[in-house]
């Protein structure tokens, strides 16, 4: 029996938090970030792990950034907000438990309010959260590292991109695992 706290690929699904174009010009390192979280989002589509996307007022802050809108599942419509945590947003909670995860591997933008506010909801609502850390971040470092921290400090996971993606498939024998090597390198 695997250990508790590593992803199940029948129980987990990826959450991406506003990482939209308006915070390319403020995040550090944003396209990298985004790429990462692009590279997370194929390897679940390549799992049959569910997607879901939230975009903070878009309106202001535009949309999804390109680099993860190409790579987004056919008919996955990013859920729009205004609440800086994701279980605030209108039907949220609901196409998250439509999915049967209760692991849910979580990124994106920014790290202390929305990042932080969505994982610490979901912890209190009963999911296993584990937090990407290469594919988050803030405006500025010192609000990045208060809010790993305190995630940290409530029970939330630390991961990362390739760690998911290797917990998902558990073998170098599983029929993706090439597939998935070939998307990290």
């Amino acid at each position: 029996m695997p250990h508790p706290k590593l992803l199940d690929r029948s129980k987990t699904a990826l959450v991406v938090i506003d990482v939209q174009e308006g915070f390319r010009g403020s995040i550090p390192e944003f396209s990298g970030l985004a790429e990462r979280i692009s590279v997370a989002v194929r390897g679940c589509e390549i799992l049959d792990v569910p997607v879901i996307v939230t975009e903070q007022y878009p309106k202001g802050l535009g949309p999804t950034a390109e680099e993860i809108l190409l790579v987004l599942p056919d008919g996955l419509t990013p859920i729009e907000k205004t609440a800086f945590s994701s279980c605030g947003a209108a039907g949220f909670v609901e196409k998250l438990e439509a999915t049967g995860a209760d692991q849910i591997a979580l990124c994106g933008i920014e790290s202390h309010v929305c990042v932080s506010q969505t994982a610490h909801d979901l912890l209190d609502q009963g999911f296993q959260v584990h937090l990407l850390t290469d594919a988050v971040g803030s405006r500025f470092e010192n609000d990045k590292k208060a809010g790993l921290a305190k995630m940290y400090a409530s029970g939330v996971v630390p991961s990362s991109v390739e760690m998911m993606l290797f917990e998902l498939v558990k073998d170098a024998k599983h029929e993706q695992f090439r597939e998935l090597q070939a998307l990290i390198k």
